[in-house]
């Protein structure tokens, strides 16, 4: 798919099943990423890979903190409910930002780095016909799974990405007026 048309057609595709991304297509997605934004040239990012039955423990990692955060044991449908999060797509990337001192580049873009490279491989990924979207919320922002998964202390989760085939065609992306969104700025 040529670049344009993968920048302006890329929506997220929520209905994951089996085959994930191959060999061939998960080095094009995740070499996309390499690509964002990094002032400084930090490579503030990185990513750990959940497939097969570590997903299955990502389960388990969510059940447990969502627990200790709630302070007593989840009903069961809320349990059953929680453990199958990640099994929601074959693959799961899961974006850390490892965040640096460093004297021009606040934290701040630091992470705004990680979203790009986020970015960056949401839309390789609709070009190689992958499905794919990113979560982010409570699970992300819980220091109890970003220890389970070994992040260090000063690394946290940017947002968890799933992938897999899709289950139907992609919606067509919203039209959007640019003048809508950009306007010429004169000074004062």
């Amino acid at each position: 798919m040529d670049a344009l048309a993968a920048l302006h057609n890329r929506v997220s595709i929520g209905v994951l099943a089996d085959p994930p991304p191959d060999a061939a297509q998960r080095e094009n997605i995740f070499r996309a990423a390499l690509r964002a934004a990094d002032h400084g040239n930090l490579r503030p990012w990185r990513f750990l890979v959940v497939e097969g039955e570590a997903r299955d423990r990502l389960g388990e990692i969510y059940l447990r903190a969502t627990e200790q955060e709630s302070g007593a044991a989840l009903p069961e449908s809320q349990r059953e409910r929680t453990l199958a999060m990640p099994l929601r797509a074959p693959l799961i990337v899961v974006a850390v930002t490892r965040l640096q001192e460093h004297p021009k580049v606040p934290f701040n873009e630091q992470r705004m780095s990680t979203a790009g490279a986020v970015q960056a491989m949401l839309t390789a990924a609709f070009a190689e016909g992958v499905g794919a979207y990113w979560r982010t919320g409570a699970l992300a922002e819980n220091r109890q799974v970003a220890d389970a998964l070994g992040l260090a202390d000063n690394e946290e989760i940017s947002g968890f990405i799933y992938m897999g085939t899709p289950q139907k065609a992609p919606r067509p992306a919203p039209e959007l007026a640019v003048e809508d969104y950009f306007a010429e700025w004169k000074g004062a």
